[in-house]
């Protein structure tokens, strides 16, 4: 990171008390949470994250992604996989309570210049970036979103058939996200567990089979993906394949959180050559093409 880099961070990354204004329990461990946080929402864009306290009691804070933001109402959500003493303290608090907020963190998908055809794919707790994604998305013209999502665990909403057609799918595949159906965003699910309506399978293997048979232009193509470590490395794969680029938002276990530690570093090929760079403030969206995962 260049001296200009680190500048551009400074007094961008604020500290808020972020009240807690709805929490819902969904299937699978899995909670979402409506946060009042203004200062913070007011900067946020798609990709970024914020790290929050989860108890008074805990001095170590978690990384969460960003799913939506309202400016205008001072609110952000999250959601979030219990997953340890952090974020199982952080799924017992109340309505009212507020926590200590970190944010906005990180370098953000790209805000402009899309392709005509962005193809976004969310797995597991890499679902809330998607939907950020997808929001911004709605509002440019000229571009076409469509998204992928898989898990392992129940969607924490309940899947309906989708209305959308989209061309190049197995008929069976027909499962969507209600919220996207709402707002005109095709989107279709996938999982190994047999959900009703879901490709049996891979969220990077649909992906790959919809690039195929769609007929979509290859150069209108991009891909935009968030997810474990396994499925962004498949994402490398399929985007390597078919000669589309891609941006990937690693996740990663954080100390800081802020770059001190360089306790997250990936290590990312550079003009100068291979570097270490930290997924908290140089990402944790990077090209694809870049990137070495483990």
């Amino acid at each position: 990171m260049t001296a200009n880099d680190e500048h551009a961070h400074r007094g961008t990354i604020l500290l808020e008390e972020a009240e807690i204004l709805q929490t819902t329990t969904h299937q699978g461990a899995q909670t979402s949470m409506r946060l009042r946080a203004p200062e913070i929402a007011a900067r946020c864009a798609p990709g970024v994250f914020v790290h929050l306290r989860c108890a008074p009691t805990l001095s170590m804070r978690r990384p969460m992604s960003v799913m939506r933001v309202s400016p205008r109402e001072g609110t952000l959500d999250i959601l979030f996989k219990t997953h340890g003493i952090g974020t199982a303290a952080l799924a017992k608090r109340s309505i009212g309570e507020t926590l200590s907020m970190l944010g906005p963190i990180g370098r953000p998908f790209k805000l402009a210049g899309f392709r005509s055809h962005p193809l976004l794919i969310g797995g597991g707790v890499g679902i809330p970036p998607m939907i950020y994604l997808a929001e911004h998305l709605r509002q440019l013209t000229g571009v076409q979103p469509f998204v992928l999502m898989g898990s392992e665990v129940p969607f924490p909403f309940s899947p309906r058939p989708s209305q959308i057609i989209v061309p190049g799918l197995p008929n069976a595949v027909i499962a969507a996200m209600p919220l996207l159906e709402d707002w005109g965003i095709a989107s279709r699910l996938s999982s190994l567990q047999g959900y009703a309506g879901c490709y049996e399978g891979f969220v990077t293997d649909l992906a790959a089979y919809w690039i195929e048979h769609s007929g979509a232009p290859s150069d209108g193509l991009e891909i935009f993906a968030c997810g474990p470590t396994p499925m962004l490395k498949a994402v490398q794969r399929v985007a390597a394949k078919y000669a589309i680029p891609a941006q990937i938002s690693l996740e990663e276990y954080m100390a800081c959180a802020v770059g001190g530690c360089a306790g997250c570093v990936v290590r990312v090929e550079t003009p100068l050559g291979p570097a270490m760079k930290r997924v908290c403030v140089d990402g944790p969206v990077f090209d694809a093409r870049h990137v070495s995962l483990p």
